[in-house]
């Protein structure tokens, strides 16, 4: 029979940390995404420019509030870390192949 897991309030100083730092980094990623991918590119207009802008607190709320589902700090840490890796390359291969 499995552990069952239960959430506690241990190490939420890096959970917190790990999501507001971390957590900012992959929501600017996400939305250069959505700048370079989105429809019509970054040639959108000034609506697709003002969804980018805005998409940012969204995203960023959204990382902050499931940080504190990872177990440790570190594993917080090493997840959005991973995560914003992933997302700037992503931007920079969008970047180098469509700009």
């Amino acid at each position: 029979m499995s552990k069952q897991t239960l959430y506690t309030s241990k190490n939420w100083l890096g959970k917190t940390a790990a999501g507001v730092i971390l957590g900012f980094g992959l929501a600017i990623a996400l939305s250069g995404l959505f700048a370079w991918l989105g429809p019509m590119g970054l040639e959108g207009g000034s609506g697709k420019l003002q969804l980018t802008m805005w998409i940012t607190a969204p995203i960023w709320i959204t990382v902050i509030s499931t940080c504190f589902l990872f177990k440790t700090g570190l594993r917080a840490w090493a997840w959005l870390g991973a995560a914003n890796i992933i997302a700037f390359a992503g931007l920079y291969l969008a970047r180098t192949m469509l700009g």
